[in-house]
C-alpha cells in the first residue's frame, strides 16, 4: 500500500483490536511454520519410497498427520480471531459514521441522495470489513508463507532460487499497474451502484405517483440506463482483473519451465539430489497458491480502497449548525420567542428568504403565519429549533440566544406537528414515544387521549403494540396526524410549531385533529403555518409574510378591516 493510501486512516480502528489481532497473528505464524515442514516431509518420503523402506514411510506419514492436525488447529484460531477483529472494526466504523451523520445539519441531507448514504453505510462498509479481514486472514499469512518457504528453498539451493526470482520484480510492477487501473474503475463502479440505489429509493418512495401518472415505462427506462452504467463500470473492472490473471499466470508458468531447466543443470553438476529436488518442487508448489492469493487480494484491496475513500468522504463533512463549546442546557422556558433583525438565505447564490425580520411572541401567544408560497413561513419556524443558522440577527427564547444553548435542550422545548407525518417501523407506542428508549405506557395513552388518537388505537388488533408498517401506510392520514400530535403532547414542549397540520385531511379527520390541536395549544406559545385561513381565525396574532418580511400584523378582524393583503387572501379563498 502506498503511504498516501486511504487504508492508513483505518489504523486507529485496527489498533483498537490489537489484542485479538495479536492472538490471531500468533496462530498465523504457527500455521505458516508447518509449510516448510510439509515440504521437507515430501522430500524425505520420496527418498524412502525410492529405497522401499515401508516403516520409515509409515513414520513420516504419521508425522504428516500430526502436522496437518496442528496446522488445522492453528488455521481455525487464525480465521476465527481475524473474523472477530475485522467484524468489530467494521461495526465500530459503521457506528462512528452513523453517529457522525446524525450530527450533520439538515441542509446536508436535503442536498444528498438517501440511496447513496444507505449504500455507503451498508455495501461500502461491508467491503471495508472484508478487506480488513483479508489483510490479516489472507494477506499476512500469504506473505509469511512466501518468506518461510523461500527461506527453505534458499537453504536447499540458493542459486536456483535466486534465478527463479528474477521474474518477481516484473510481476510486482505489473500487479501494481493493474491495481491502479482497478482502483479507478472501482471508484466509478461504486458511484454507479450508489446512483442506482438512490434511484430505487426514490422510485419505491414515490410508487403511488408513478402509477397515478402511468409512468412505469419511463421509470423502467431510467432504471435500465442506470443499471447499464453500473454494468459497464463493473465489466471494465472485471476485464482488468482477467487480463492481470492471464499475464501473471503466464509469468508463473515461465518460472516453472525455467526452474526445471536450471534444476536439471544443478543435478548434473552434483549440486542437487533427487530428494532435494522433490522438496524444492514441493516448495515451489507451496508458493503458487500464496502468489495467486496476493494477486487476488491486491485487486480486492484496490476495490476496497474506493469504499474507504467514500466512507471517509462522509467523515470529512462538517455540520453547518454546531454547538458552542460553552453551550448551556436550556432550562424549562416560559415560551417567550424573539427574532431580532434576522436574515437568512439557503445559499450565497440565492436571494434571501428572510430579510431583517423582527418578531416578538409572548408566552402562551398563538401566532399564525400566512402568505404565498416562498414567502418565508416555513423558513422562519425552521430557524427556531436551529435546523439552520441565520446569516444575520439573533433568535432568543426567554432572552437566551438559541446559539448559546445545547441543541438537545433547545429542541426538547419545541414540539413540531408537520403537514406530512413521518412514522417509523415499530409499534404505535414506540412512535408516540419516539426518541425515548424507555417510556411509561400510561403516559403514552394519556398523550394519545389528548390527541384524539386513543379511540382508534384501541380498535387496532394489538392496540398500542400494533406494528406500524414503513411510513405508516397501514394508517389513514388523520390517524397518522393524531399520532404526531400525541408525540408532541408527550414531549410537553413550551413552544409548538404546527406546519399545515390539517391541510391534507378530509372534513371528519380535520375536525378530530383540530379538536386535538386546540387541547395541545393551551398555555403554549404556538406558531401556525396555514394556507387555509379558516384554521387561523382564532389566532392571537396573524402575520402576513411577503418576500421574507412581515407585511401585515394583527388579529383576524383587524387585518380584514385594513383591506390589505390578508383581506385579499381571505376574499379569494372564501369566494372560491
Amino acid at each position: 500500500m502506498k503511504t498516501n493510501s486511504s487504508y492508513w486512516r483505518l489504523l486507529p480502528y485496527i489498533r483498537s483490536q490489537g489484542k485479538t489481532i495479536t492472538r490471531a497473528l500468533a496462530c498465523t505464524i504457527a500455521f505458516t511454520i508447518f509449510w516448510p515442514i510439509l515440504a521437507w516431509l515430501a522430500g524425505r518420503m520420496a527418498e524412502y519410497i525410492g529405497q522401499g523402506d515401508v516403516v520409515a514411510i509409515a513414520q513420516l506419514a504419521g508425522m504428516a498427520v500430526v502436522v496437518f492436525l496442528l496446522r488445522g488447529i492453528a488455521q481455525y484460531g487464525q480465521e476465527v480471531l481475524m473474523a472477530k477483529a475485522a467484524l468489530k472494526i467494521a461495526l465500530d466504523l459503521r457506528k462512528l459514521v452513523y453517529t457522525h451523520l446524525q450530527r450533520l445539519s439538515l441542509d446536508y441531507f436535503e442536498a444528498t441522495k438517501t440511496g447513496d448514504l444507505s449504500y455507503r453505510l451498508t455495501e461500502d462498509m461491508d467491503r471495508v470489513g472484508e478487506v480488513v479481514n483479508k489483510v490479516f486472514h489472507d494477506f499476512i499469512p500469504c506473505v509469511l508463507q512466501l518468506i518461510v518457504v523461500l527461506g527453505y528453498m534458499f537453504y536447499l539451493n540458493w542459486q536456483l532460487t535466486l534465478v527463479t526470482l528474477i521474474i518477481a520484480p516484473l510481476m510486482a510492477l505489473l500487479i501494481g499497474a493493474f491495481g491502479e487501473r482497478l482502483l479507478k474503475f472501482s471508484h466509478r463502479a461504486s458511484n454507479r451502484i450508489s446512483n442506482l440505489s438512490s434511484l430505487l429509493t426514490e422510485v419505491f418512495s414515490g410508487i403511488r405517483l408513478i402509477q397515478a401518472f402511468a409512468a412505469e415505462d419511463y421509470e423502467i427506462q431510467r432504471f435500465t440506463h442506470q443499471a447499464e452504467q453500473n454494468r459497464r463500470a463493473k465489466y471494465l473492472a472485471e476485464k482488468i482483473k482477467a487480463i492481470q490473471f492471464v499475464v501473471i499466470g503466464f509469468l508463473q508458468a515461465m518460472s516453472v519451465v525455467l526452474l526445471f531447466v536450471l534444476a536439471g543443470w544443478q543435478i548434473s553438476q552434483g549440486n542437487l539430489t533427487g530428494s532435494e529436488f522433490v522438496s524444492y518442487v514441493a516448495g515451489v508448489a507451496l508458493l503458487i497458491d500464496p502468489i495467486n492469493h496476493l494477486t487476488s487480494n491486491y485487486n480486492d484491496f484496490k476495490q476496497g480502497e474506493a469504499s474507504v475513500d467514500r466512507i471517509f468522504e462522509l467523515m470529512a463533512v462538517q455540520p453547518t449548525v454546531v454547538e458552542r463549546e460553552d453551550a448551556i442546557a436550556l432550562p424549562t422556558v416560559t415560551g417567550k420567542v424573539e427574532y431580532r433583525n434576522v436574515s437568512f438565505a439557503y445559499s450565497e447564490q440565492e436571494d434571501p428568504v428572510l430579510q431583517n425580520l423582527s418578531l416578538l411572541a409572548h408566552p402562551g401567544e398563538m401566532i399564525a403565519l400566512v402568505g404565498a408560497s416562498g414567502a418565508g413561513k416555513t423558513t422562519l419556524v425552521n430557524l427556531l429549533p436551529r435546523f439552520y443558522n441565520p446569516q444575520a440577527g439573533q433568535i432568543l427564547i426567554d432572552g437566551v440566544n438559541i446559539e448559546q444553548a445545547t441543541l438537545k435542550s433547545l429542541r426538547h422545548q419545541i414540539g413540531i406537528v408537520p403537514q406530512e407525518t413521518t412514522l417509523f417501523s415499530g409499534t404505535i407506542a414506540q412512535n408516540i414515544a419516539f426518541g425515548q428508549t424507555e417510556f411509561d405506557l400510561n403516559e403514552v395513552e394519556a398523550a394519545a387521549q389528548i390527541a384524539n388518537a386513543h379511540p382508534f388505537i384501541t380498535q387496532l388488533s394489538q392496540g398500542y403494540y400494533t406494528y406500524v408498517g414503513e411510513r405508516g401506510v397501514n394508517l389513514s392520514g388523520g390517524q397518522r396526524q393524531r399520532i404526531a400530535i400525541a408525540r408532541a403532547v408527550l414531549l410537553n414542549p413550551r413552544i409548538l410549531i404546527l406546519d399545515e397540520a390539517t391541510s391534507a385531511l378530509d372534513a371528519e379527520s380535520e375536525a378530530l385533529v383540530q379538536e386535538a390541536l386546540e387541547r395541545i395549544m393551551k398555555e403554549r406559545t404556538v406558531f401556525i403555518i396555514a394556507h387555509r385561513l379558516a384554521t387561523v381565525r382564532c389566532a392571537d396574532r396573524i402575520l402576513v409574510l411577503e418576500k421574507g418580511q412581515i407585511l401585515e400584523s394583527g388579529s383576524h378582524q383587524e387585518l380584514l378591516a385594513q383591506s390589505g393583503r390578508y383581506s385579499q387572501f381571505y376574499a379569494q379563498q372564501f369566494q372560491a
